[in-house]
């Protein structure tokens, strides 16, 4: 193999299976074996659902929604990790309802927006986050939402979980109807939508398929090897792939137990000694904030077999470190929520080396090339281009957004992922960098256009660049590059301020530089590429806003 180009390897067949019937399967092989716990920080708290009183749990669920819901229509999830989120997922999945998964950390603008361009009829609460009800930012926009008509929480005396007389006969109107059965529901159908911001506009909602959730979560938990061997913790947000795919659905497909919970270094420690997990999926700041921990020496981390990373390039001391320290595996991967998650992933016996120098090789049934962006054509290996993805696991497109489809699947098939990297002879895989100039910030994906659309609002700021320099704990961090307004004053705090009031605390800047004049091509586009080498030669002047505000 001279050029960069990865058949589909289809020694393992795809399953054409919806969520409901990969949890209607667990429930009848281990019905009485533990499936999900809610991993609270009071023990006392922790409540905990066998197979079979999660399938009963979710089709009640079902049954509430479609007496409230056509099947087809959009259900949005607004919550942290809990584990009524998890039962909700599959109840929607349940009744042929689209999911629509909200980032938490959503500003009330931000949360109308999704609502909005998705369509969501009914919208599911989560409990106070950060300081934030949702039920109160939610009134901020309400009346900006006429599509929306239902409103649930997650707590115990939401509709959702009441029980259900499935009796269609004597029902009195005008109060809800339930069916007496549940949908066949087609694998191919929408099963979720998850929002990707872009650098060209607003969030997009990838459409992901119940078929390419099941099998992609299959084929990454198949990969780990680790059948039989228990309970899974996760504190990946379940608005996320790795929350509600890989947690909730990869888990099932090894009738393991899926431990939800919220990061924390202290809980995660005690949730491994008590609870046991097999699996640890993270990205490379919760592991460093775990190990640094006084708890890490004292706590019993030694049935962690395998522990996942991916979202960054992880250096190898790092890789050997986690192995030696966690007396586990450690396993990289390179992945996208357009394409249902994981592409590419790394196998629990390859090298420090290997694991450090690429995020693995293609799953199964996915083809990958690596190509010059500018042609299209395959690049040879082990130089650098953009990898492109075709198979099962691609989304269907954005949602409502045509023109942005078209401009990441092409006619062909393959999808344009907007990373860079490289493949060597053996088909392994390592992004290098971005055609979109995304910051990777503890693991979440933070798009600049979104932040610069914001801020040059602002009147004090005439022109703004975002951009990620590297922070040896969270990967990356944002940083913006202003240039006044004639005759404004330097206020960084005010600037901060505005930004919290327009974003999520991820997307707020940490860092701001002042420049006279950005450098940008003749047609007047900011090269964003030089910028780093400007801060670098101290041509622009960092201003600090001060400590806490």
């Amino acid at each position: 193999m001279a050029l960069s180009y990865v058949e589909a390897d289809r020694s393992v067949a795809l399953r054409e299976i919806s969520i409901g019937e990969v949890l209607r399967e667990a429930a009848a092989e281990v019905p009485d074996a533990p499936a999900l716990i809610n991993g609270s920080a009071d023990p006392t708290q922790r409540r905990r659902w066998t197979y079979a009183e999660l399938l009963a749990t979710a089709e009640g669920v079902a049954h509430q929604l479609l007496g409230r819901m056509q099947p087809g229509e959009r259900l949005a999830i607004w919550s942290v990790n809990v584990a009524e989120w998890e039962l909700v997922q599959f109840g929607a999945a349940l009744a042929g309802i689209p999911v629509v998964a909200i980032n938490p950390a959503y500003t009330a603008a931000e949360l109308e927006y999704v609502l909005g361009q998705s369509g969501s009829v009914a919208l599911v609460l989560g409990p106070e986050f950060r300081g934030v009800d949702p039920a109160t930012e939610l009134a901020k926009v309400r009346h900006r939402l006429p599509a929306l008509r239902e409103t649930f929480t997650l707590d115990a005396t939401s509709p959702l979980f009441a029980p259900v007389d499935t009796s269609v006969q004597g029902k009195t109107p005008p109060g809800p109807t339930y069916p007496p059965e549940l949908p066949d529901v087609d694998p191919v159908s929408l099963a979720m939508m998850q929002y990707t911001s872009g650098t060209t506009g607003r969030p997009k909602g990838a459409m992901l398929s119940h078929r390419a959730l099941c099998n992609n979560s299959r084929l990454f938990n198949r990969r780990l090897r680790l059948d039989g061997a228990g309970a899974w913790v996760n504190a990946m947000p379940m608005f996320h792939i790795g929350g509600s795919s890989f947690g909730a659905i990869g888990s099932m497909w090894s009738r393991a137990a899926h431990i939800i919970t919220v990061f924390d270094p202290a809980l995660m420690l005690e949730l491994i000694e008590t609870e046991r997990p097999a699996f640890l999926p993270t990205v490379p700041t919760m592991l460093m904030a775990m190990a640094e921990h006084p708890d890490f020496l004292t706590r019993d981390h030694s049935s962690i077999q395998v522990v996942m990373a991916g979202s960054t390039t992880i250096p190898a001391e790092l890789i050997r470190r986690v192995e030696k320290e966690w007396g586990a595996n450690f396993v990289p991967c390179y992945g996208q929520t357009e394409c249902s998650g994981v592409i590419v992933q790394a196998l629990p016996e390859d090298s420090p080396e290997d694991k450090s120098a690429y995020a693995g090789k293609p799953l199964e049934q996915v083809e990958v090339r690596v190509v010059d962006p500018a042609s299209d054509d395959l690049v040879p290996l082990g130089e650098v281009g953009e990898f492109h993805v075709r198979g099962y696991t691609t989304m269907s497109g954005y949602f409502a957004m045509p023109e942005e489809t078209a401009a990441t699947l092409d006619p062909d098939g393959w999808l344009h992922t907007g990373d860079l990297g490289i493949m060597d002879a053996r088909g392994y895989c390592q992004v290098t960098g971005r055609l979109k100039d995304m910051i990777i910030r503890g693991g979440e994906n933070i798009y600049p256009r979104e932040i610069e659309d914001r801020l040059i609002e602002h009147p004090a700021i005439s022109e703004i660049a975002v951009i990620g320099l590297p922070d040896e704990r969270m990967g990356e961090e944002v940083v913006a590059v202003v240039r006044p307004a004639p005759g404004a004053e330097l206020d960084p705090a005010e600037w901060k301020a505005f930004a919290r009031e327009q974003l999520s605390s991820a997307k707020v800047p940490r860092r701001w530089f002042v420049v006279d004049a950005m450098p940008c091509t003749p047609s007047g586009k900011i090269q964003k590429f030089k910028l780093p080498q400007l801060l670098e030669a101290g041509a622009a002047r960092e201003v600090t806003p001060p400590r806490g505000s």
